[in-house]
């Protein structure tokens, strides 16, 4: 592979790591290897750091089709907790509310999800990587900060569900660019009149490609620069 012209590398992101991590593991192994002082590395799409999955990571030249891979449909699958709310809508902050789930059925949970499918607006998390004045939103929001974020467009073209591990909720949702999954699980336990909390998430598609194409970090840095340490 000509890394230093441009390649595409598919990314199967650990958990626990942030895609600039992997972007910036991938480059200064590259530079070892192709001993350079630079190189162009960049991904097209963010996973939160407690998301794994697909990562498209574009190297040299294809660098400039970033903007072109971040903006195909993507497929996600994950489990949603019934009951249960977190200030970030994840497991990047402790609980803080617990709601009754008794009332919820399997045929609720599948009427609910069908009014998730086609175009809507949504609001990012205020734990998230949205830009407001320049600065991250999670920063304000770790701060203790209220910041005012506005919603954007997206469309869902597929949301199914699976209630058999109840009050796990495990699903797949294909959807475009700047879905947060995390709001749709805040979104999902209130249409359920209760709460709802994303405790896994993982990227299986990204436009053309899959996740079954895709290769660990570690085995990237083995192709890349076979002589380096250990990555993990």
């Amino acid at each position: 592979m000509n890394f230093q012209e441009g390649e595409v590398l598919l990314v199967d992101k650990p958990y626990g790591w942030t895609s600039f991590d992997v972007v910036n593991k991938i480059r200064w192994n590259l530079k070892q290897a192709l001993k350079v002082k630079k190189i162009k590395v960049g991904h097209a799409g963010t996973l939160d750091p407690l998301a794994t999955g697909l990562l498209i990571v574009c190297t040299g030249k294809q660098t400039k089709n970033v903007d072109t891979y971040m903006a195909d449909e993507k497929t996600y699958t994950g489990t949603f907790l019934l009951g249960k709310t977190t200030p970030s809508f994840d497991l990047e902050t402790e609980y803080n509310e617990t709601f009754d789930i008794d009332h919820i059925t399997p045929e609720l949970i599948n009427h609910v999800a069908a009014g998730f499918l086609g175009e809507q607006t949504q609001t990012a998390p205020v734990y998230s990587a949205k830009q407001i004045d320049g600065k991250r939103a999670y920063l304000f929001a770790r701060a203790g900060k209220e910041v005012n974020i506005k919603a954007h467009h997206i469309t869902i073209s597929k949301f199914t569900v699976n209630a058999e591990r109840f009050p796990e909720i495990d699903f797949e949702i294909a959807c475009t660019k700047g879905t947060y999954i995390r709001s749709i699980a805040q979104d999902f336990g209130q249409r359920l009149n209760s709460g709802a909390t994303l405790i896994a998430l993982r990227r299986t598609q990204s436009g053309r490609f899959t996740i079954d194409q895709a290769s660990s970090v570690e085995q990237w840095i083995e192709q890349i620069n076979p002589s380096a340490e250990s990555v993990l």
